[in-house]
């Protein structure tokens, strides 16, 4: 199960987090996000693929985060179309990957993954939420996964939006021919973008040994 752990920034933080069993870790350019990376940090991730977070940007501005910071995954988490992630892929090193966001609240939202069938490498499913203004990000609560039954699509997905510590037996017993992991951010924080590693270690723990 991939692992991925999102919303970070703090130096200290980032290595505390890179040490437990994890995949991935995620940097979020969005500016409105109070996770906003808007400088490189004295220290990225070594051992864990990095991904960047964008919220309809600009494929010159994903492009230009993807050198700095030499990501191996970009996530799209607002309105970008099947044509942008396209012109994206023949823009990017062949090696990085795209996840696209697709918000979820009735099995009729699943049909939009139809259209990105070739131009991404997963989905990340999160809880659809009314957005006000040029507002976006997770919402913190959890949709019912069992609306998740309704995609028969052969893109692996991760699960977010609202996980937390209590959660680990939930996940273990959520079944999909491809559910592919799950992103962690809010639900283990002591202030945006510090992760408490002791909820975080206890949890993963759980999910590792289970799994």
């Amino acid at each position: 199960m991939i692992i991925k752990v999102c919303g970070m920034r703090d130096p200290e933080n980032i290595r505390a987090v890179e040490a437990l069993p994890i995949d991935y870790i995620g940097l979020i350019f969005y500016p409105p996000s109070p996770r906003h990376v808007d400088a490189l940090p004295p220290t990225l991730p070594k051992q864990c693929q990095r991904v960047g977070v964008f919220v309809n940007a600009t494929a010159e501005e994903i492009l230009q985060r993807i050198n700095t910071f030499q990501l191996d995954m970009v996530q799209l988490h607002g309105h970008e179309s099947p044509h942008f992630c396209h012109i994206l892929r023949q823009l990017m090193p062949p090696s990085l990957k795209i996840m696209k966001m697709i918000p979820i609240a009735t099995e009729n939202d699943i049909s939009l993954t139809r259209t990105y069938s070739d131009a991404i490498d997963y989905f990340l499913f999160e809880s659809k939420i009314p957005t006000k203004g040029n507002t976006y990000g997770g919402s913190g609560q959890q949709f019912d996964w069992n609306i998740l039954n309704h995609y028969h699509g052969s893109i692996p997905f991760l699960l977010t939006g609202g996980i937390g510590e209590n959660d680990a037996q939930r996940i273990l017993q959520f079944h999909h021919p491809k559910f592919a992991g799950i992103d962690l951010n809010s639900r283990f924080e002591t202030a945006p973008a510090i992760k408490d590693i002791t909820k975080l270690h206890t949890f993963i723990d759980k999910v590792r040994k289970l799994n």
